[in-house]
């Protein structure tokens, strides 16, 4: 039986997309190029020092060949600037928003209609305060004098998947300088932490106790690099976006592909730490911090590693030197 014309143009509709592709090479678009790597950007604090209220999004969207504003595929980062007196908006289609005060102090006022579904309201903040908020939080944050607060949420993500955040899967959560510096002080009092190859507090929250993040798909570390640090190189497959709380020149972080046989980054890419400013940590390089500085100093990695970690794919790893020469990879939390 012959097919009518329309017939055959449904037929031709329904497969003119439809493409095959060889395993060989398609199995690791990354590897061809096809699918751009993650670059290990760096944003200066200069962007968020002088100007006018205005966000300023890390934006690495064209190099990735996604849509925009992305720093990473999964994640956006942000400066916000207010000057004294001013207010501006947030307002994203994201699961988890997380915004680091770095300097100045304010009020955040999520809206009426999403303050009570979120815990939330009216938070006053200061330098060193961190606070998240989730799906559907438009908020006006209002400078009492001149401000710089640090944003990333995950509209990208929601961005590549086509979806709307219409449910929320936890409340709007505060966290104040004091709290999380009494926390990481816990951690570097504790014996055990002489042999620590971090010094660092995860920040987490009661909607998450399988993977102990700040929320579903954020995590956020808040670390010391002490004097005299050479912290061993570590791997990991999500995206660290690292924010630089405070630091002396002679603080930096090395990224690279391989290891040397003495167990340090061979042929690594130096990220030297600026306060307040930004760098990007692609996915499955390693990277190590050093302080030479003679100051401690403190960071703010945030990943989108909440997701990895319920997916089973974060994969941390550790660096050490092996005996006899050589090195090893162990995997670790240490």
């Amino acid at each position: 039986m012959l097919k009518s014309s329309s017939a055959r143009d449904s037929s031709d509709r329904l497969t003119e997309a439809a493409r095959f592709h060889d395993y060989r090479y398609a199995s690791n678009p990354i590897a061809d190029g096809t699918l751009g790597a993650i670059p290990g950007a760096r944003f200066g604090a200069e962007l968020h020092e002088q100007g006018m209220t205005r966000t300023l999004p890390l934006d690495n969207s064209s190099i990735l060949g996604c849509s925009g504003p992305a720093t990473s595929p999964g994640l956006s980062a942000n400066f916000i600037h207010i000057c004294p007196g001013d207010a501006i908006i947030t307002d994203a289609n994201a699961t988890s928003q997380l915004f680091f005060v770095m300097r100045g102090t304010g009020v955040t006022r999520v809206e009426a209609d999403t303050a009570a579904a979120t815990g939330g309201g009216e938070i006053a903040w200061q330098a060193g305060d961190l606070f998240i908020l989730p799906a559907r939080s438009r908020a006006v944050h209002v400078a009492g004098d001149d401000a710089a607060i640090y944003w990333v949420h995950d509209e990208p993500l929601l961005r590549y998947l086509g979806v709307e955040a219409t449910r929320r899967q936890f409340s709007t959560t505060l966290y104040k300088r004091e709290s999380i510096h009494d926390a990481l002080e816990t951690v570097i009092r504790d014996p055990a932490s002489a042999q620590a190859n971090r010094l660092s507090v995860l920040l987490g929250n009661q909607f998450f106790p399988q993977t102990m993040t700040i929320t579903h798909v954020i995590w956020a570390m808040f670390g010391r690099l002490p004097v005299g640090a050479v912290q061993a190189p570590h791997r990991h497959q999500s995206v660290a976006v690292d924010l630089v709380v405070d630091a002396k020149p002679g603080c930096y972080t090395l990224v690279g592909k391989t290891l040397g046989p003495d167990g340090r980054i061979k042929d690594g890419e130096r990220f030297d730490w600026q306060p307040h400013a930004v760098f990007v940590t692609p996915p499955g390089l390693w990277h190590s911090h050093h302080n030479e500085s003679g100051s401690p100093a403190h960071i703010l990695p945030i990943q989108d590693a909440g997701l990895h970690t319920y997916l089973r794919t974060l994969d941390i790893r550790f660096a050490r030197a092996a005996a006899g020469g050589g090195s090893e990879v162990v995997e670790s939390a240490g």
